[in-house]
Parts: structure tokens; C-alpha cells; sequence
């Protein structure tokens, strides 16, 4: 009687430890973004992002000794989700907040922030639900 006892926990043991291990793994393979900062010549900045349903964000510190900057971003025009470009100046005032939404029309922005104060400004790339790639650009404005 003992035995069999023994061979019955040893069989539930290893039922149990089975099902452990075949229910309980996470995967590592979930929605991301990668987003990515280069600086270019004479201080300019930008970068590329890509991802595959995720959501992110990254902020640099980009110095601008003039008052407005140009921008430039871009979404494939398969693209899902959305990207928002967030500048402030060196006060911290925001002088450029616009986005785009994948899967519509525009797929790209540009122009000239509003006047700010020269100094460290802050850009903030946030990527929503994004299933794509981009990219994005500043330089000192006028």
C-alpha cells in the first residue's frame, strides 16, 4: 500500500512540474519600439524608430542657441498607431507638439517650432500602439 501511495505522488509530482513548465512560460517576444538618437552636423539631431505594436517613449536634450528650430518626422505609410513630437525650450515651454497617426493622411510634418528660449530644449518621441518605422529631424531654426 505504502508503494503504490509513493507511486502515485511520484506520478502527480510529475504531472504537476510538466504543467508548471508549459503554463507558466512568459515570452519575450511582445510589442516594442526601439527608438534611436544621431546627432548630425553643426548640432542638428534626429533619429529612426521602428515597432511591432508597441508603446515608448525618449527624451533627449538637445542644445539650440536660436530661438525656433526646423522639424521633420515621417511615418511609413503602412504604418499603425501613433507618433507624437513634443519640444519645449529652455524654460520649459512647450513650442512644438504635433503627431501622426498611422494608416491616414499625412504620413509626414514639417515646418518651424514656436519662439522660445534659446538653450537646453527637451524633445520627447512617444510611440503609441506603433507597428512601423520613421524617422525624425531638428536643427536650429532662423
Amino acid at each position: 500500500m505504502k508503494a503504490s501511495n509513493f507511486k502515485l505522488f511520484g506520478i502527480l509530482m510529475v504531472m504537476t512540474v510538466f504543467t508548471l513548465t508549459t503554463t507558466s512560460c512568459s515570452s519575450d517576444d511582445g510589442p516594442t519600439v526601439n527608438i534611436v538618437e544621431n546627432e548630425g552636423p553643426n548640432g542638428d539631431i534626429g533619429g529612426d524608430f521602428t515597432g511591432n505594436g508597441g508603446d515608448g517613449t525618449r527624451t533627449i536634450t538637445w542644445t539650440n542657441n536660436l530661438a525656433t528650430a526646423d522639424y521633420n518626422a515621417d511615418i511609413t505609410s503602412s504604418a499603425t498607431g501613433t507618433l507624437l513630437m513634443k519640444v519645449a525650450d529652455a524654460n520649459g515651454t512647450v513650442v512644438l507638439e504635433r503627431s501622426l497617426n498611422g494608416g491616414t493622411e499625412p504620413d509626414s510634418f514639417s515646418g518651424v517650432t514656436s519662439s522660445g528660449e534659446p538653450g537646453n530644449w527637451t524633445v520627447t518621441i512617444t510611440l503609441t500602439s506603433f507597428n512601423g518605422d520613421g524617422s525624425y529631424s531638428l536643427s536650429a531654426g532662423d
